[in-house]
């Protein structure tokens, strides 16, 4: 049976190529009932389980990252559906075999679809959120499709490749690892945005590193997030990189972050190359990571209790680390 609901050639052409809203069947998997959700929680192991909460304020950037306290998946299901919590089952490709079948099915299906379309280092995540949760103004590096499955939620879509809304300064910041995914928002930006009030058996998808945002409006809300790349989105990403290189270790002020052509390849022949002196005199990038600041508790409003010593603490929205060489 197909995952997807009335696709033809112009929408599987649309992949990666502009925002596109489509429709497929993956909300009537009992995977996704409360039950199913309650056995991925149960067998989702905490390292690969981030649990988070934020403001509702669009205007001002505040995500904390928790921790689960041992709780079980029904409780911890019960305490999201009314608390302010948003969940993200990582890495679902190693852990939940039957999620990562899926997966497989759905990207099967959209190559078979568009035999341009390929979908390489393929990737899932399943998020789940308090009906009160937001999702900061960020960009993706890989490819990401949004499969909506329950609740509803509101989605803003940005221009992609717009420096109006997101600088090449800034991509070029995500995509060495110096920033998180998250970049400066201004609500002016909003004039330009698609916006989606996504339903559950809607897929939403947009060309690589475009900025987007989201607030949730009713119930539970479940997505299954999935990323992938491919040769075109590893270039895009090797361009933003050499570019990088190019503004801060040489001075220059490169202007494009075309993937196409003769700059492009030798961009990414730059990228490359620096990455290889680095791994030969063992520059590593450290990983972004949120400090953990909260513990759930099932008892509080909503639905966490703060650890000591963290209260009125806030992790701004491009944390500068160690700069990372690429």
């Amino acid at each position: 049976m197909s995952h997807l609901i009335d696709w033809n050639p112009e929408t599987f052409a649309a992949l990666e190529q502009q925002i596109l809203v489509a429709r497929h069947r993956l909300h009537e998997l009992d995977l996704f009932s409360d039950e199913g959700l309650v056995e991925i929680l149960d067998r989702q192991p905490d390292e690969a389980l981030g649990l988070s909460t934020m403001n509702a304020d669009s205007m001002t950037f505040e995500w904390r990252d928790g921790d689960r306290g041992g709780v079980s998946g029904e409780t911890l299901l019960e305490t999201v559906r009314r608390g302010q919590l948003w969940i993200n089952c990582r890495q679902l490709m190693r852990h939940q075999p039957h999620l990562a079948r899926l997966v497989n099915e759905i990207y099967d299906e959209l190559e078979g679809g568009n035999p341009q379309f390929r979908a390489e280092d393929r990737t899932a995540n399943l998020l789940i959120s308090s009906p009160s949760a937001v999702v900061h103004y960020h960009v993706d590096m890989p490819v990401n499709m949004l499969w909506h499955l329950r609740g509803q939620k509101r989605v803003w879509v940005y221009p992609p490749f717009d420096t109006r809304v997101a600088s090449l300064q800034a991509l070029e910041n995500v995509c060495v690892n110096k920033w998180s995914e998250e970049i400066p928002y201004d609500a002016s930006y909003d004039q330009y945005a698609e916006v989606f009030d996504a339903q559950p058996g809607q897929l939403i998808t947009w060309p690589q590193l475009t900025p987007h945002r989201v607030t949730n409006l009713d119930g539970l809300n479940v997505s299954l997030s999935t990323e992938h790349k491919n040769p075109a989105a590893r270039r895009r990403l090797n361009v933003h990189q050499a570019n990088h290189f190019l503004r801060h270790r040489l001075g220059l002020n490169p202007s494009s972050a075309s993937i196409d052509g003769v700059q492009a390849h030798a961009k990414q022949l730059l990228a490359r190359s620096v990455r290889y002196v680095n791994k030969l005199t063992a520059t590593k990038p450290k990983v972004f990571e949120y400090p953990k600041s909260f513990v759930v508790d099932p008892s509080q409003p909503l639905g966490y209790r703060v650890l000591d010593g963290e209260a009125g603490k806030t992790v701004a929205p491009h944390m500068e680390q160690e700069a990372v060489t690429v």
